[in-house]
């Protein structure tokens, strides 16, 4: 039998004194043959993610340390190599793409220029060769005009293409195992069905071993052949996939599998009276950039004749891809940006014609619950003070405030001690907890999620869909769901707008929308979502 390209053998991993464990991972053991994918498949906090560093030899030493067990690669234990030996390796022979390409990538460098870094640490190149390598590795992932983006710097590119921009850099010397941890999380549906199919692509075509972390037993189905299931860092069931996926042995694994979203349509809301919280009138947003007295600036038409409802009770869902224009229509309706054209009522008043207090009330009935619960919290005010902040800003009394958060935290299940911690202190999931309480904190009528659970495990995911949907049943709120994911969306929303370049391309119940679209634009969006086995209705 051949060598493996990866084998580990009992590996343990120590954190540093006062964690909630004293092992991040405890006695794992894998094994990944050329030419496989090995998903590694857990919540966070599960250990997967320091397997792959422990790999690459990324661990911050000595507080994080391998204490126990090997890592074979091609039969050589990297943890009796040295740093020199390991700064030869990686690259080379083990290139690895990570979940966060903008915080992966040098803002102040051209792309070129940081794919070079790859060939300057292990070959030496003349400067017309190197630039010809880099182009034809920026081409091979599937990224247009790549003589062009080589001068490019990185926020010049969208989410997808600086992700194929990682694996060009990963990809370069044609290592033999390349490591993907979480490299689609944040991404489009569309965008990350393309990266699913480019990495599978450039594995065929290279023969090499991929090791893949992810959350979601949706993605598994796409790309995996073996899998093995982490749990506090602890492997609790392992197999190849199609047996995992069909035969779930462990608890931990069909709860993971349980929590795909989209496995059932929620049953829409029986309207006893019409009572409208919002409406948008051909709404428009126009950006205007750069310009000057001899060249003209450039437009984008973010949104264009934009039409929508919301009753109380309901859950509308605007869904569609980066750039589709629905945060744009969102953050305008929060009066957070203003737009170009169009009106939005709110009880029966017109915003654009409001006096400054109407457009103060607007404002507080109005509140929003952004995407990265990480950034939107003040990591030098305690949880308590970032909640009080908004209703003492509308004039609330502080015992007041401070009694209504009380209350919130036993709303979202957190206890009213969590007040006085910091968020540092808590969880992803608990973070994006506290941010629904501080939106609710100002009493709304009107919750704007604005892809709130795009970035969270999909366990995660589940339990703050199942958090939304008792805080509107009890508060009879109108929540506008933003996400690009229809297998979200399909969990939590009554109705469904798709958005496309600006546009609304199709609107109706989400039991329409999602079972019988009439546009091909929705029907792609259907198929690119992974694990299509669980998806709408099949479960």
């Amino acid at each position: 039998m051949s060598t493996p390209v990866l084998e580990i053998q009992d590996l343990s991993i120590r954190l540093p004194a006062g964690g909630d464990r004293d092992l991040a991972v405890q006695g794992a053991s894998l094994t990944l043959e050329a030419g496989q994918t090995l998903c590694v498949v857990g919540e966070s906090g599960s250990g997967k993610s320091m397997i792959a560093n422990a790999v690459m030899g990324l661990l911050p030493r000595p507080h994080v340390e391998p204490v126990a067990g090997r890592i074979l690669f091609e039969g050589q234990d990297l943890l009796q190599l040295d740093d020199d030996a390991m700064r030869e390796l990686r690259g080379q022979k083990i290139g690895m793409v990570f979940q966060e390409p903008m915080t992966a990538l040098n803002p102040v460098m051209r792309i070129g220029d940081q794919i070079a870094e790859v060939f300057d640490a292990h070959q030496r190149l003349g400067a017309a060769e190197k630039r010809k390598r880099i182009v034809a590795a920026l081409a091979d992932v599937g990224l247009p005009d790549p003589e062009l983006l080589y001068d490019s710097y990185p926020f010049r590119l969208s989410g997808g293409q600086r992700q194929r921009v990682m694996i060009a850099c990963a990809m370069a010397l044609e290592p033999r195992l390349l490591i993907a941890d979480e490299p689609t999380t944040a991404l489009d549906v569309t965008t990350q069905a393309q990266i699913l199919a480019l990495i599978r692509e450039l594995q065929q075509r290279r023969g090499m071993a991929v090791l893949f972390i992810t959350h979601d037993f949706g993605v598994v189905s796409e790309i995996a052949d073996q899998v093995v299931v982490m749990q506090t860092g602890t492997i609790v069931e392992t197999g190849p996939a199609a047996r995992v996926l069909t035969d779930p042995r462990h608890p931990y694994t069909r709860k993971l599998i349980g929590a795909i979203p989209g496995g059932h349509l929620r049953q829409p809301p029986v309207q006893v009276e019409v009572n409208r919280v919002l409406q948008v009138q051909d709404l428009c947003k126009t950006y205007r950039t750069g310009g000057s007295l001899l060249r003209r600036g450039r437009e984008v038409q973010a949104a264009r004749n934009v039409n929508l409802e919301l009753l109380r009770g309901q859950t509308l869902g605007i869904v569609g891809e980066s750039g589709s224009g629905k945060s744009t229509v969102a953050r305008c309706i929060a009066r957070l940006i203003e737009p170009s054209a169009g009106e939005i009522w709110a009880q029966g008043r017109s915003m654009s014609k409001a006096a400054r207090r109407e457009v103060s009330d607007f404002r507080r009935s109005v509140q929003v619950v952004f995407q990265d619960p990480y950034r939107s919290l003040n990591p030098r005010r305690t949880v308590g003070a970032s909640i009080v902040e908004g209703p003492l800003n509308f004039g609330v009394p502080a015992g007041e405030a401070w009694a209504r958060a009380e209350e919130l935290m036993h709303l979202v299940r957190l206890k009213p001690d969590a007040l006085q911690r910091y968020p540092s202190e808590f969880s992803g999931g608990q973070r994006q907890r506290i941010c629904i309480a501080r939106a609710l904190a100002c009493e709304p009528k009107v919750l704007i999620a604005d892809e709130a659970v795009s970035a969270l495990d999909v366990s995660v995911q589940a339990q703050i869909i199942a958090l939304l949907d008792e805080i509107q049943q009890r508060l009879d709120l109108g929540i506008l769901f933003i996400t690009h994911d229809l297998r979200v969306a399909s969990q939590i929303c009554d109705s469904v707008i798709v958005m496309q370049h600006g546009r609304i391309v199709e609107q109706g119940s989400a039991r329409d929308v999602f079972l019988s679209p009439n546009q091909p634009y929705t029907r792609a969006l259907l198929a690119a979502a992974p694990g299509q086995g669980y998806a709408f209705g099949a479960g």
